[in-house]
């Protein structure tokens, strides 16, 4: 048996897929360990999804090879680079001593078993599936933990390399996760954050029709659980009943994750999504009409042929129709996509410029947003205590993207309280508060 560390790169969905590997290898008998330094095995979970994801697997790879000169006896590499890149990955990189796609997560002991014995393994054939009954070991270090409920995507966007690397869109049987909802609830978890490519048409593949709905009251319906958070919510889905369950059900946090990608007609249809700017204008206000959710979403700047008065109908729209929570990403041209063969690429430096342009107009509207919040009371999620101070999320903040409520004055707080918090201080992203 040998000490296993992991580095897990990319999505909330790549690190359910490395929780799963550590509780496979933990099962076998291996020893977990959190630091590189003392792991006789490294494994770098990789992800694949654009250019930005893809350097920063490749220098991750690179600096954990380092530690093969210091005791480390393997590096593993798996995830979505591999899965896209294993042949290249396994002639340029003669460090890694396995290779494995997303279709081999339930073969990463023989793998590591191998490995230690001197033999490589490349193996990056079949579809990716979820390895049920076993039990992940967590790795957000608070009381939040990811549930994935399907994985995969049919949408097929312009600009996506999603559907080729992990497939299409596979739910998985409700019973399975309810059984692990269970599960990570008994462990101490107290916010299950559902996770997958769209989670809207959740079921559409297993039952013939989408069941998201039903899954949602099914969790809330669990004695176990406490708060229920929902990500990746397409905008073409939200049903009314949808909403209304999300707004109601006090184990539902108000808050929607509907990623736009833009906003403009016609750069909608390149990009192949679904629905208009009638659509999503429409949804926008039924859900400031329902009240009490905080908004988030993402935009792509700099698609194909994207003109100047194109990204400026972007960058007003967002500004008259602000959400709460916003994130703009300079488009990346991927090989494979369609959008990625096109000939009107636009400047990368013209790309960075306009997403950086959104993201200081969004800076202001943040800051708007967290100030109206002030005096105001909110149950707080406790995460952690930083120089002093306590830490953690209500309701209207994800884990790992939005920002924190800090807790002045505060003592004998435990990781997993839920405390009641009177907000005092603004900042862009974070803010201050006293116990209510």
């Amino acid at each position: 048996m040998a000490r296993v560390g992991m580095v897990s790169l990319g999505c909330a969905k790549n690190r359910v897929d490395a929780e799963l590997m550590l509780g496979l290898l933990k099962q076998e008998g291996h020893e977990i360990v959190a630091e590189p330094g003392l792991a006789e095995v490294i494994i770098v979970n990789t992800c694949g999804f654009i250019e930005a994801a893809k350097q920063e697997s490749i220098d991750a790879i690179l600096e954990m090879a380092e530690f093969k000169r210091e005791g480390c006896r393997a590096l593993i590499v798996t995830g979505c680079l591999s899965q896209r890149y294993g042949k290249e990955l396994a002639a340029e990189m003669p460090e890694a001593d396995a290779i494995l796609g997303l279709g081999q997560t339930d073969q990463i002991a023989q793998a590591v078993n191998k490995a230690l014995l001197g033999e490589k393994t490349l193996n990056t054939s079949g579809a990716y599936r979820y390895v049920e009954s076993v039990e992940r070991v967590l790795s957000t270090g608070g009381p939040y933990a990811y549930l994935k409920i399907s994985d995969g995507c049919s949408n097929r966007c312009s600009y996506c390399a999603i559907p080729s690397i992990r497939g299409p869109h596979l739910s998985r049987p409700m019973e399975e996760i309810l059984r692990e909802a269970k599960s990570l609830c008994a462990q101490g978890v107290k916010e299950l954050v559902l996770v997958a490519q769209d989670s809207t048409r959740y079921g559409i593949d297993l039952y013939g029709e989408a069941k998201l709905e039903e899954l949602l009251c099914r969790l809330c319906a669990l004695p176990e659980t406490t708060w229920i958070r929902v990500l990746y919510c397409y905008p073409d889905m939200l049903s009314d009943s949808l909403l209304q369950l999300m707004h109601d059900e006090p184990k539902i946090c108000a808050y929607l994750d509907i990623p736009l990608q833009h906003v403009h007609d016609r750069i909608l249809k390149e990009m192949n999504r679904h629905g208009g700017h009638a659509l999503i204008d429409a949804l926008y206000h039924r859900i400031r009409a329902l009240g009490g959710f905080a908004l988030r979403s993402t935009v792509i700047c700099g698609f194909p042929g994207e003109s100047d008065e194109e990204f400026e109908f972007l960058l007003q729209y967002l500004k008259e129709q602000p959400f709460d929570r916003l994130g703009a990403f300079a488009y990346s041209q991927e090989e494979g996509t369609e959008a990625g063969e096109r000939e009107d690429q636009l400047p990368p430096k013209l790309r960075k410029t306009r997403a950086g342009r959104l993201m200081r107009q969004q800076k202001a509207i943040s800051k708007a947003f967290n100030r109206s919040r002030v005096g105001s009371e909110v149950e707080v999620l406790i995460e952690g205590e930083e120089l002093g101070l306590y830490f953690g999320r209500s309701r209207w903040e994800a884990p790992e993207i939005d920002g924190l409520i800090y807790i002045e004055l505060a003592e004998g707080l435990r990781i997993g309280d839920i405390v009641r918090v009177k907000l005092t201080q603004a900042k862009e992203y974070d803010m201050l508060g006293v116990l209510a």
